[in-house]
């Protein structure tokens, strides 16, 4: 009795043998071991600073911290760097979820689509926010801000 195994490449090859070009697969799979380096040491720092390096701890941690926290230019940066690549590794993971197993060409080009807008609107309105975030806005009701805003 034999067992005939099916070629494991059957819909859709990662690179054919003569294609040209850039090897976008290759790309994204170096992005993701990257990226995935560099994720680490942000979320860890990340962790690290809210947690142990600040006086108080976890307890510490309230509006009045992130509105500090994010009126400083490096946490700015630190955060949005963490959320651009934590978003791009994760709709890369699921780019390759879909390659791998959604085989009917029009319903994989909806679903990178769909993954593409989502990460696109994601990356924008979290870096909106990031930048312009202001704990006192100008012209809000005193009762509504926190104690700090009176300070300004």
């Amino acid at each position: 009795m034999t067992t005939t195994i099916e070629n494991p490449n059957y819909a859709y090859p990662a690179r054919s043998r003569g294609r040209r070009g850039p090897n976008l697969e290759k790309a994204g799979w170096i992005f993701m071991r990257a990226s995935g380096v560099v994720l680490i040491v942000l979320i860890f720092g990340h962790l690290a600073y809210n947690l142990l390096w600040t006086p108080g701890g976890i307890h510490a941690i309230d509006f009045g911290f992130v509105g500090g926290k994010l009126a400083n230019p490096f946490w700015q940066w630190w955060d949005v760097l963490m959320l651009w690549l934590a978003i791009l590794h994760g709709s890369n993971g699921m780019r390759t979820i879909v390659n791998d197993y959604v085989h009917k060409p029009a319903v994989r080009r909806v679903a990178l689509g769909a993954i593409g807008v989502a990460a696109a609107v994601l990356i924008i309105l979290g870096t909106l926010i990031t930048f312009t975030f202001d704990p006192c806005p100008p012209n809000a009701d005193p009762s509504l801000l926190p104690s700090f805003c009176a300070e300004r």
